[in-house]
């Protein structure tokens, strides 16, 4: 099977879309989506940019995404977030995660970032050994904090 990895374009957001779901659901967290196309084409692609993506595309379908966008720190600067990173579940274990991980390194090395950042689920041990594989450094210290769109919306009347 041949990959591309290439930047992702608004026609990619419906299959982009769908591996967002499918690692959703991987994470037993589908309900939580609530994201929708409109939502992606306007802020992937509107006046203000506000992600990029890669794509890993077989001849036929995308079969992959590494979904990024630029994360400030005050103690390092530009910093790429990584924020979604899949390969479709029957293409997994063919080195496309590789390929596609390996260009994510590259744009943040290109685009001279400080670094490069993401979170990963602490029962999700393939992706945690892949992770591993780069010596990256996993952290047990920090704990995510959010509050959703309803709850500022009760906090802040």
């Amino acid at each position: 099977m041949k990959i591309q990895i290439r930047k992702g374009v608004q026609t990619d957001l419906p299959q982009v879309l769908d591996l967002i779901k499918e690692l959703a659901i991987y994470e037993d967290a589908l309900d939580e989506v609530t994201i929708k196309l409109e939502d992606l084409e306007r802020d992937g692609f509107g006046s203000e940019r506000l992600f990029h993506f890669l794509v890993a595309v077989n001849e036929k379908e995308l079969v992959g995404i590494a979904f990024y966008y630029t994360r400030y720190s005050t103690w390092k600067g530009k910093i790429l977030y990584l924020e979604d990173f899949v390969v479709k579940e029957q293409d997994r274990g063919n080195g496309i995660g590789t390929l596609l991980f390996e260009e994510t390194l590259r744009v943040c090395k290109n685009k001279e970032y400080n670094g490069m950042a993401w979170q990963v689920l602490d029962w999700n041990e393939p992706a945690i050994n892949f992770y591993k594989k780069y010596k990256a450094s996993l952290s047990s210290s920090w704990l995510n904090c959010k509050l959703s769109k309803n709850q500022i919306k009760s906090l802040i009347p």
